[in-house]
C-alpha cells in the first residue's frame, strides 16, 4: 500500500509538532488547555498545510476522546446526525466525541446551527478547520461558542 508521505511523515504527539509556537509553547494556548483536563471546542484557521488536521488529531489523543473526522465536501448532515444520536442513546459506553469539520467554511449557515446544542450540553466538542476568514465564513452563534486559533504558514 503506498502511504502518502505527509502521512508518513506526520508528527505522532504534539511534542513532535514543529511551528505553530504562538499556541503550541510551553504557555501556548493548547499545551494549557490539555494541562487543564478539559477539551474546548476550537476554530483552527489557517493556510492549507499549515498543520489544522495534524493539530486536530493530537488534541484528541491527548485526552483520550473519540475522534472523528468529517469533511464539509464530501459529508452531510445526516451524517453527522446520526453520530450524535449514537453517542447519546449509548452515553455510558462512550468516550468524550471531538468531531473535526474539515472545510467547516462549506456548510451553510443553517448547516452550522446543527452544531450548537450539542456543544452547549456537552454531547461534543467541536474542531473546524478552515482556511476562510472565520468572521465571514461561520455565523456569529457557532463562533461565539468556539475558540479562534489563527495558524501560520509553515517556513522551512
Amino acid at each position: 500500500m503506498n502511504i502518502p508521505l505527509s502521512e508518513q511523515l506526520r508528527p505522532h504527539s504534539l511534542s513532535e509538532m514543529t511551528g505553530q509556537e504562538h499556541i503550541l509553547g510551553p504557555e501556548g494556548l493548547i499545551p494549557r488547555i490539555i494541562r487543564g483536563g478539559k477539551p474546548l471546542s476550537l476554530l483552527l484557521w489557517g493556510p492549507p498545510g499549515c498543520g489544522k488536521t495534524t493539530l486536530a488529531r493530537l488534541y484528541a489523543k491527548a485526552f483520550d476522546a473519540k475522534f472523528v473526522l468529517f469533511s464539509a465536501v464530501f459529508h452531510g448532515t445526516a451524517e453527522l446526525k446520526k453520530l450524535i444520536q449514537e453517542t447519546q442513546d449509548r452515553p455510558l459506553f462512550q468516550k468524550q466525541l471531538i468531531v473535526f469539520v474539515d472545510e467547516i467554511h462549506r456548510f451553510n449557515k443553517a448547516q452550522q446551527d446543527l452544531f450548537l446544542p450539542f456543544i452547549e450540553n456537552g454531547t461534543l466538542i467541536l474542531i473546524g478547520a478552515t482556511t476562510e476568514n472565520p468572521s465571514f465564513a461561520l455565523n456569529n452563534a457557532l463562533l461565539s461558542r468556539l475558540r479562534v486559533l489563527p495558524l501560520n504558514h509553515l517556513d522551512t
